[in-house]
């Protein structure tokens, strides 16, 4: 634990708190509603006639209003967050691929999370999963699995459709049948779903480890990326925890205290692949150059295989 409190003090000692440029606003606050970013478009046939195809179409995502609400950055910062971005998502990649220094079945299964509320877990989980979609031989999954808050589903348009926990609770469904595809090219999702109180014992089921290991390898090129809940709010993430290969926690430079990190840290299997990343710095906090929406990928443990 001493690497990592050592890299917190030196993290959380040189990053300022951030100042919000006045060409983009922050996200919302998880009481406000949620705007809806995403839309199922219709697709077009050869004939020039507008259709709607049986599988309810893909869904449109609006970047230029992601990037009002402050979920992408804006376009004066879009080459910086991009670079970062890049950095950032190079290691988990690299682990998922077999490359990197992390060596598991399941490094392609990625969870998204932070300590608290309001650090920037959407921020980020967004912005990687469209850093990924990108990569020319990986296609990306996001599965929006913050059940009580669902804001990528909220966000992309598919709050209302079945998804993770109907599929948990119902084993006639498939996976497959509740994807949704996105005009990203290589980005789906899967929505949250109904809400469940016994979300905590469905994402524990056996079940739910037979679906995240068939969406592990149903495609070799593909990620999988869960937006979780924070550690330290609900117990639903660290059940999620466990079903995945590696862990992106985000903290918001001079706001997440370092001890509501540590906790956070310290809840999760030392087995799996931790990742911490740096949001809002403006000073550059281990490397230089990086904006208001700065972030940072360190890994924050030795990688090495479960034994």
């Amino acid at each position: 634990m001493s690497k990592i409190q050592d890299a917190l003090k030196r993290i959380q000692a040189s990053a300022a708190p951030a100042r919000q440029p006045s060409s983009s606003k922050p996200p919302p606050e998880s009481s406000e509603p949620v705007p809806v970013l995403g839309q199922l478009a219709e697709e077009v046939d050869d004939t020039g006639i507008r259709i709607i195809p049986d599988d309810g179409g893909l869904v449109a995502v609006d970047q230029q209003a992601l990037r009002r609400e402050g979920y992408l950055a804006s376009e004066l910062q879009e080459r910086d967050i991009a670079d970062q971005y890049r950095l950032i998502k190079r290691p988990l990649l690299d682990n998922a691929a077999g490359r990197g220094g992390f060596q598991a079945e399941d490094a392609n299964l990625i969870m998204v999370t932070s300590s608290l509320p309001a650090d920037g877990k959407t921020f980020t989980c967004i912005n990687l999963a469209l850093s990924m979609a990108r990569e020319k031989d990986t296609s990306v999954l996001l599965v929006d699995a913050d059940i009580a808050k669902p804001h990528i589903s909220a966000l992309f348009g598919v709050a209302d459709q079945h998804g993770l926990i109907d599929l948990l609770k119902d084993k006639s469904l498939s996976s497959a049948e509740l994807l949704v595809r996105t005009d990203v090219p290589g980005l789906s999702l899967l929505p949250a779903g109904s809400p469940d109180e016994h979300a905590t014992e469905l994402l524990a089921s056996r079940r739910m480890k037979n679906i995240v290991h068939e969406l592990s390898t149903q495609f070799p090129d593909r990620v999988v990326i869960f937006d979780s809940p924070p550690l330290l709010v609900t117990s639903e993430s660290r059940v999620l925890a466990d079903a995945v290969g590696q862990i992106a926690m985000v903290v918001r430079a001079g706001k997440t205290p370092q001890q509501a990190v540590l906790e956070a840290i310290d809840s999760l299997d030392e087995a799996k692949a931790l990742n911490l990343v740096l949001n809002e710095s403006s000073s550059g906090a281990v490397t230089d150059g990086y904006g208001t929406y700065g972030a940072y990928g360190g890994s924050m443990r030795e990688s090495s295989a479960p034994k």
